[in-house]
């Protein structure tokens, strides 16, 4: 049996009717960047998330970045976040210029541990950027009790975790603004790259919306700028799947479900996910670490079965060739419980339209390998 990890096309030929429907209106309409389409998917991911505004741009990247501009943040300034997270999270923090200052994760959950962020703060920080990994919050809640301490603003990196929640929040409720991902394999996501800043702050708003149009504020007026406009056929596509996004969180968290009950026995050699009591995990990733050492063999076997499993991620942003070690980045303290999951971590087939014949399959041939492992 083939396992694919992603179901781009399953999903696209369960709503192809409202999908082609939609593109063909934009189509038609002739109006493709900045345009009517573009605002009311605007509007519809506002109220979603129960903000004000919300702004959509050309990919995830551009939705950390443009806010940390907006709030003036640049050269000689610092943003704290973390290290086992997608590139593009501290590369938003580089493009203003600003330094980057790692802290480790939690172990169970891999997300930022807020205990650790006092030791971080000095006289340079000026914002926060919390990851909602894999499809589960960030504890915001203890991250805005020290934000609010020190003054400084919180951008949400929540690039996987469309319609997760915390216990006794919601994402966007405790931050100055969340930057969101539309590029395809996402819980939500269009038939290419795009983004989204969302946000209940009108000074953001109003200059974001300025810098992703070459800094206009109207038609033929322009200062400086950049390129970064989510256009109306992405926005059309979008819009269909937005009124699916709950239910297929939903179908998410039961194959979740699934996997870990079938592999609770094989906790010996493997951790599995865990979820914080009362918070809505929406598991964008379904990622197991190998206690054993050998999750290149796990990995192997599993691809080998013909089960696409993959790695997610398996460098951490300090140990990329990219790292600007010395000149706008610092690690503060020990960062081994990153590193452990970035050199343990094994993600599973994780999409709504997954079959239950494939879940059995995965977790069949998973249970196998760690009872010849254990």
């Amino acid at each position: 049996m083939k396992v694919a990890f992603y179901g781009h096309a399953r999903q696209y030929h369960n709503l192809k009717a409202d999908l082609d429907a939609a593109i063909s209106a934009v189509l038609e309409s002739e109006q493709y960047v900045l345009g009517p389409t573009l605002k009311r998917f605007e509007g519809e991911l506002a109220a979603y998330f129960g903000s004000r505004h919300a702004i959509g741009l050309n990919s995830g990247t551009d939705a950390l970045w443009l806010p940390l501009l907006a709030l003036g943040i640049g050269p000689g300034d610092e943003v704290i976040t973390t290290p086992n997270t997608f590139f593009a999270t501290a590369e938003g923090i580089w493009f203003t210029g600003a330094t980057v200052v790692l802290v480790d994760c939690d172990a169970d959950t891999k997300c930022l541990d807020p205990d650790l962020l006092e030791a971080a703060i000095g006289p340079r920080t000026k914002a926060i950027m919390p990851v909602h990994l894999y499809g589960q919050c960030a504890p915001m809640d203890k991250i805005a009790a020290v934000a609010r301490r020190h003054g400084l603003a919180i951008i949400e990196d929540n690039a996987q975790a469309v319609d997760a929640a915390g216990d006794t929040f919601r994402i966007g409720e405790l931050s100055d603004a969340v930057g969101t991902s539309f590029i395809i394999q996402k819980n939500l996501g269009t038939f290419g790259d795009g983004g989204a800043v969302v946000t209940d702050r009108d000074d953001i708003d109003t200059v974001v919306r300025r810098l992703r149009n070459h800094g206009s504020p109207a038609r033929s007026k322009h200062s400086m700028g950049y390129n970064s406009r989510l256009d109306d056929i992405h926005a059309g596509v979008l819009s269909v799947k937005l009124k699916h996004i709950t239910a297929w969180s939903d179908q998410r968290r039961a194959i979740a479900a699934k996997y870990s009950a079938a592999l609770a026995d094989c906790q010996g050699v493997l951790k599995l996910p865990v979820e914080r009591p009362g918070y809505r995990h929406v598991y964008h990733l379904y990622v197991v670490e190998t206690l054993n050492g050998k999750r290149d063999e796990l990995l192997a076997c599993l691809n080998a079965a013909g089960i696409d499993a993959k790695c997610h991620y398996p460098i951490t942003i300090h140990q990329q060739d990219g790292y600007p070690w010395g000149k706008q980045a610092r690690i503060v303290g020990s960062v081994a419980n990153a590193e452990w999951n970035a050199a343990n971590c094994v993600s599973l087939p994780m999409f709504p339209e997954l079959r239950d014949d494939e879940v059995d399959y995965v977790i069949e041939q998973t249970v196998a390998w760690c009872r010849a492992n254990g």
